[in-house]
């Protein structure tokens, strides 16, 4: 029987400088390494995943939040529960993978050195609290507009009701785009540390990038709202600006030679 423990992240900061890591492992030892780390990530996805099945309602509650004169409706008799499933699951993988993620750094990186070891823990941490702050503003700001335009438009002519399984793509899709939209430092970083763009260039596209941010905010906020797409267009600039000011961080810190 295997053993499951878990890597210890910590030991990446405990390299030398310039350490340069080579060791010969076996195809049967990466295998089983490789095994019990799949083995670990599926443990805990299922995991939360049930955990998640039986607070289905609660949670589908905070869904349902601001659609007070919405009626949902199925289409088939096990429509919901079929629904449930599908939420279980996504949430259960969504809060499993910062543990994916840090199962793969560890098996595909085993050698950092002290640097490398800061960075792949600054991304790790970054991907994740920006992309929890995507979810924060999409569910409080975007979904609520977006619904209440989209119901508005229509309410003088039909009433207002919706399949629950459309109901969950639409939210999850914006939850989805939106915490994409807020890895725009992650990804300006990405490209410094490739050498792609340079951040000289990165400051001087700013007016430009005002004119991008506005159109993004109004394709991710239909409603006639200005309040709301001034929000989101500022808010990209300013993740903009921080991602210029991390990329250069990154590389005047852990890049240079």
């Amino acid at each position: 029987m295997y053993s499951f423990k878990f890597p210890e992240i910590h030991k990446l900061f405990f390299k030398q400088e310039h350490e340069i890591f080579i060791s010969e492992v076996s195809f049967e030892d990466h295998s089983r390494e490789l095994y019990q780390r799949i083995l670990q990530v599926f443990g805990i996805i299922f995991v939360l995943t049930v955990l998640i099945f039986l607070n289905i309602n609660s949670i589908i509650e905070l869904f349902l939040l601001g659609t007070n004169n919405i009626k949902f409706f199925q289409l088939s008799p096990d429509e919901y529960f079929l629904v449930t499933i599908k939420i279980s699951f996504y949430l259960g993988l969504t809060g499993g993978s910062p543990l994916l993620l840090y199962q793969l750094i560890c098996f595909l990186f085993p050698g950092l050195n002290k640097k490398e070891g800061k960075i792949i823990i600054y991304f790790f941490c970054s991907i994740f609290l920006l992309f929890s702050f995507g979810l924060i503003f999409a569910y409080f700001i975007l979904i609520p507009t977006s619904l209440g335009f989209f119901l508005n438009y229509s309410k003088d002519i039909i009433e207002p009701l919706l399949g629950f399984d459309q109901y969950i793509e639409f939210i999850a899709i914006i939850f989805f785009t939106t915490g994409l939209l807020f890895q725009l430092p992650i990804l300006q970083t990405l490209l410094v540390v490739f050498d792609i763009v340079k951040i000289e260039k990165m400051k001087k596209i700013w007016k430009p990038i005002i004119i991008f941010s506005t159109i993004i905010s109004a394709v991710f906020t239909p409603s006639a709202d200005p309040f709301t797409q001034l929000v989101l267009a500022s808010i990209l600039l300013i993740l903009y600006f921080v991602g210029i000011v991390v990329a250069n961080f990154v590389k005047t810190n852990f890049l240079a030679i």
